[in-house]
Order: structure tokens, then C-alpha cells, then sequence
């Protein structure tokens, strides 16, 4: 009797702590779900384990689905805002929306629509972009790799220009589809987000340490 009463206090302690953390909300499709591979070895549970090394006390939520869209990340914000009241959102969509060949306007209407929302909530946004490949014609590729930095740009929005850097078009780092990462190449998919999030990690740290917190 007693042993329970103990791990249900200490459950409930530890699910307090976890509510109190920050939350970083990812907001994604496949190449944040750890499509392929174990998600634990995504760079998604990369950047936690990241975080916990090097002291920062976020706690990192994977609100991202294989295939998702634009309009399916917005569909399912509302809900994710809600329950996990992010301190940022880090914004990985629009790959299905190329590779599906939908309308480029839509597709930025729901990406503006997505971080005014984050941002009525109180979030920090940080807008990863991502890159088609060039069968789907120049003009169309250029159009949608154009959204990303209009909008960075626009909107003043931190920004990493193209999630796999140093990854996409490499055989040994891609899985058989072409299309998704090998877990060996979580790790570098990490380093190209980092230095664009550490920014927004230290300015956060001193905003609350400058509250008292």
C-alpha cells in the first residue's frame, strides 16, 4: 500500500515538473516524424538529449506526421497550442505540399496563418525551409523554395534556409525512396538547425533570468 502511494506521488511529482518546463513545439511532417528510422534517433529526440547536455530546460514536443501538409499542420495547431502552450514552434511543413504540386499561395496563406497564431499564443517561431527536387521544373522550385525566405523575411521570422544541408542528394545519408533521411544523418540535420535556434535559447534564458525566473 505504501509502495503505491510512494510512485503515485511520484508520478504526479514528475508530470508536474515536465508542465512546468518550456515547451518547444515541432511542428512537422516526415523529415521531423523520423520517418524510417526509430524515432528516438530522429533529430527530433536528438535535440532534446542537445538541450538536457548543455542545460537548457526545454522540453521538446514532436507534434509532427508523415505526410502532412500545410493545411493539415494548421488544422492541428489549434489543439496542439493549446494543450502544450509552446514557448517556441519550430515550423517544418510544406514538403507535401510541393511534392503534391498544390497551390504555392495556399500553401503560404496557411504557413502566415500558422505563425500568427503560434505568435498570438505568446510562441517564438523558427521556420525551417525545406527544398524540392529539380524534376518538378525550375520555375515551380524556385517558387517554392521562395516562399520560405519571403516569409522569413516579411514576417521577421528566425530561419534555416533548408533543413537538409549537407544531407539531401547523398546516397549514403538518403534512405532508398530519395526522399528521407538515414538515422546517420540525424545528427547533421540537427547542426542545421542549431545555430539558428541557440540565438533564441540565449535570448530566452536572459529574458527570464532578467524576470527573476
Amino acid at each position: 500500500m505504501l509502495r503505491t502511494l510512494l510512485a503515485l506521488i511520484f508520478c504526479a511529482w514528475t508530470a508536474q515538473a515536465l508542465a512546468e518546463k518550456p515547451v518547444i513545439l515541432v511542428l512537422g511532417d516526415s523529415l521531423s516524424a523520423g520517418y524510417g528510422i526509430s524515432t528516438s534517433s530522429g533529430w527530433v529526440a536528438l535535440l532534446q538529449r542537445r538541450l538536457e547536455q548543455q542545460g537548457y530546460p526545454q522540453r521538446v514536443v514532436n507534434a509532427s506526421i508523415s505526410g502532412d501538409t500545410t493545411s493539415g499542420g494548421l488544422a492541428r495547431l489549434p489543439q496542439a497550442l493549446a494543450q502544450h502552450q509552446p514557448q517556441l514552434v519550430i515550423l517544418e511543413l510544406g514538403a507535401n505540399d510541393g511534392l503534391r504540386g498544390l497551390s504555392l499561395e495556399e500553401m503560404r496563406r496557411n504557413l502566415v496563418t500558422i505563425i500568427d497564431k503560434s505568435r498570438e499564443q505568446g510562441a517564438t517561431l523558427l521556420l525551417v525551409g525545406v527544398r524540392l527536387p529539380p524534376n518538378y521544373g525550375a520555375l515551380y522550385v524556385k517558387k517554392f523554395h521562395d516562399v520560405y525566405r519571403q516569409l522569413a523575411q516579411k514576417h521577421k521570422v528566425a530561419f534555416v534556409p533548408y533543413l537538409l544541408a549537407g544531407v539531401g542528394g547523398r546516397a549514403d545519408l538518403i534512405q532508398a525512396d530519395g526522399l528521407h533521411p538515414r538515422a546517420k544523418a540525424q545528427g547533421l540535420i540537427l547542426d542545421s538547425i542549431w545555430p539558428h535556434l541557440l540565438p533564441i535559447l540565449k535570448r530566452t534564458a536572459t529574458k527570464d533570468s532578467d524576470n527573476g525566473a
